[in-house]
């Protein structure tokens, strides 16, 4: 099986390790968590310009029509820099949702400015008893005068305190558990009855408990059909569980070589540590376990981009 990058993939994987390496270190990492937006606007409008922004998206949406593999590549690199700008939650997550079954006019409302970094985008895709199930959806949607209301509680939203579109699952049928019945809305920052409360993560992002009391939206806020937005939701899952599991090993890369560089510069006894075979033994199977993790990762990629 032919797992060599073509060109585009190549320069795509080039560039980022570029700018993981000069641009992004861990001091400046630290100084863009402490800052009050949590992470650096100017970083994240870096990463449109580099194109980074519109790799998953179509060319008709003003994309690059990248697949699997390239975002296994971005958040790999990601990963190796401990990024902490809402990728993840805008792109991959929310923009998913939007470039997989949003409207022509949805798609033209909010494409463009996730795709550009100045708006940036979320998805609630957990409630507090979900149990990590996406199709336990306890938050409804009522039929109101030709639009909707909304009214539920949703946990632990990445980046909901600065998305300008906020993505929700709402149960328009059924019992809480069913597979059918759940729409998809998008939900535009302040919108009346939408209350957040923010938190850090413990990797340094930003999350948000989401409660939505009487929350009204219009019709046209619905991604997709009513009561079919659970296959929408679990596509956009799908890629950001590959994306996750990329950036695990792009972290895991950075520990065998962190260890490695230590153990040959550190001394005891006057040896490098590095010189003591139980060390090499341990060393060794650190790498083996990222290997296998990588080799993991690339089938992942490759059946996600099949479609299986």
């Amino acid at each position: 099986m032919d797992f060599s990058l073509n060109d585009e993939q190549s320069l795509l994987k080039d560039s980022l390790e570029r700018f993981i390496r000069s641009d992004y270190d861990f001091d400046t990492r630290r100084a863009h968590l402490r800052s009050e937006l949590g992470y650096s606007q100017a970083t994240y409008e870096r990463f449109a310009e580099f194109g980074w922004t519109a790799v998953p998206f179509t060319e008709e949406d003003g994309g690059f029509g990248g697949g699997p593999v390239e975002l296994m590549l971005l958040m790999e690199q990601f990963g190796r820099g401990l990024v902490i700008e809402p990728y993840l939650a805008s792109i991959v997550m929310a923009g998913g949702a939007l470039r997989h079954s949003g409207s022509a006019e949805q798609k033209a409302q909010w494409l463009p400015g996730l795709i550009d970094g100045s708006i940036t985008g979320a998805l609630a895709c957990q409630e507090p008893h979900g149990r990590f199930n996406l199709a336990r959806v306890a938050t409804r949607a009522q039929r109101h005068d030709g639009d909707w209301q909304l009214s539920g509680h949703k946990a632990v939203v990445l980046n909901a305190r600065d998305a300008s579109v906020i993505i929700v699952p709402a149960r328009t049928a059924g019992e809480i558990t069913d597979r059918d019945g759940i729409s998809l809305f998008a939900l535009k920052q302040g919108t009346k009855g939408v209350s957040l409360r923010s938190y850090p993560t413990v990797d340094g992002l930003q999350a948000a408990d989401l409660m939505l009391d009487g929350v009204h939206v219009g019709a046209d806020a619905m991604i997709g059909k009513e009561g079919h937005g659970l296959a929408i939701l679990e596509r956009a899952i799908d890629d950001a569980t590959l994306a996750v599991c990329a950036e695990a090993v792009g972290i895991m890369a950075v520990l065998v070589d962190k260890t490695v560089e230590y153990s040959k510069s550190r001394k005891q006894f006057g040896l490098p540590i590095g010189a003591f075979q139980a060390l090499q033994h341990r060393m060794v199977e650190m790498f083996m376990e990222h290997e296998q993790t990588r080799s993991l990762l690339y089938m992942a990629a490759m059946k996600l981009a099949a479609g299986a």
